[in-house]
């Protein structure tokens, strides 16, 4: 039985090493910068400076992901496994992921196409289930997660998803999907908040204005790049009324944006081996990114709150974990703190990129070069 990797010392001195002298390539487009290499006809310089680029910021998070102590938890008598054969291209086929739930003693059920997820696990609750899973995007995530925390269930994520980005938040392996299901087996638990818009829950965040319409064209899955580029002029180019009505943290009402997001918990956004991921989700509180239209003051502003509004002149398209929804106002977005009993295979982080990266450039020079001396750290 495939129990799923894990990581040795050695592996991560390698990646230290790697991160510290592909950093090297990186400094060099920073230093020439990308217009000056350009102008000089260097696309070869340029592209690797990039390469070298991404090479470091793969190296160094491999190299600061480590394992995370957290209590043992008591291993279900009756979990069950709920899979989306379509999400992340067919993963769960590709894994052979029902046989290998099965083979640990759990039972798993394919969401089929025109089948509800929640009546499905609604019946595996009536049949004794005392634990959930799903494998599947984030918007399905939540729906099984929402339920789990209902009943008071522990839950646990395989990330056969494409992002799968509360996967990555909670500190488990994105390519890991195998092993992932140890957390039903012999894993650890930890408690994490869940949040809600109009009482329906995410996991992730909710985005609004330019992200939130784009997701409701039908080429966005195919095409997200394009379908972001074709909706700005509808968001910005035409010039549309103000729609969205919302306090700012100075407690000033605003009207003009491009769009707004609301997390479960706030995102790192400043550069480095963190960035884009969460550090915690067990502080309760939503956090708001708001990038202000073209003119506003500041154009970026983020903050921390527990509670937020919206107020609109009429349905307000929005992404919800990444899906298409359309939202009747006022939205009135809550956290849901310690909400939901999570379970992960014990050879996991358990923790999030941002949670295990130092915070600054100088601080994961001076980390990296402490595991590359001594990987034991």
């Amino acid at each position: 039985m495939n129990r799923g990797r894990s990581h040795r010392f050695p592996a991560r001195r390698l990646a230290a090493w790697i991160a510290l002298t592909s950093g090297g390539g990186a400094a060099a487009l920073l230093v020439d910068g990308v217009a000056t290499l350009l102008r000089r006809r260097r696309p070869v310089s340029l592209f690797g400076s990039v390469a070298a680029l991404a090479a470091a910021i793969a190296a160094g998070r491999y190299a600061f992901r480590k394992r995370v102590a957290r209590p043992l938890a008591q291993r279900p008598r009756r979990p069950f496994l709920f899979y989306n054969p379509r999400s992340g291209g067919g993963k769960a086929a590709r894994y052979r992921l029902a046989d290998e739930a099965r083979a640990r003693g759990i039972e798993a059920i394919e969401l089929a196409p025109g089948s509800e997820l929640a009546a499905l696990v609604h019946q595996a609750l009536d049949a004794g289930a005392d634990a959930l899973a799903m494998a599947g995007g984030d918007g399905s995530q939540a729906i099984v997660a929402a339920i789990a925390a209902e009943h008071g269930l522990p839950y646990a994520c395989i990330p056969a998803g494409t992002r799968n980005h509360f996967a990555l938040d909670l500190g488990i392996e994105r390519d890991d999907v195998v092993g992932a299901l140890e957390a039903l087996v012999d894993g650890v638990e930890r408690v994490v908040d869940l949040a809600e818009v109009n009482g329906r829950v995410f996991v992730n965040n909710v985005s609004l204005g330019l992200y939130g319409h784009a997701v409701q064209h039908g080429s966005y899955r195919e095409a997200k790049v394009r379908t972001l580029l074709d909706t700005v002029p509808e968001i910005v180019g035409r010039g549309i009324k103000p729609e969205l009505r919302w306090r700012g943290p100075d407690g000033a009402t605003h009207e003009r944006s491009v769009a707004i997001v609301v997390s479960n918990n706030s995102y790192r956004l400043e550069p480095g081996m963190g960035a884009g991921s969460r550090p915690r989700l067990d502080a309760g509180v939503l956090g708001l990114t708001v990038l202000g239209a073209p003119g506003e003051v500041p154009a970026l502003s983020t903050w921390t709150t527990d509670s937020f509004d919206v107020a609109a002149r009429g349905p307000v398209p929005a992404g919800v974990d990444g899906e298409a929804l359309v939202l009747d106002p006022p939205l009135r977005f809550r956290p849901r703190p310690a909400a939901l009993r999570c379970l992960i295979a014990r050879h996991h982080p358990g923790a999030s990129p941002a949670a295990l990266a130092p915070v600054g450039a100088w601080a994961a020079v001076r980390e990296l070069a402490a595991i590359a001396a001594h990987p034991a750290r």
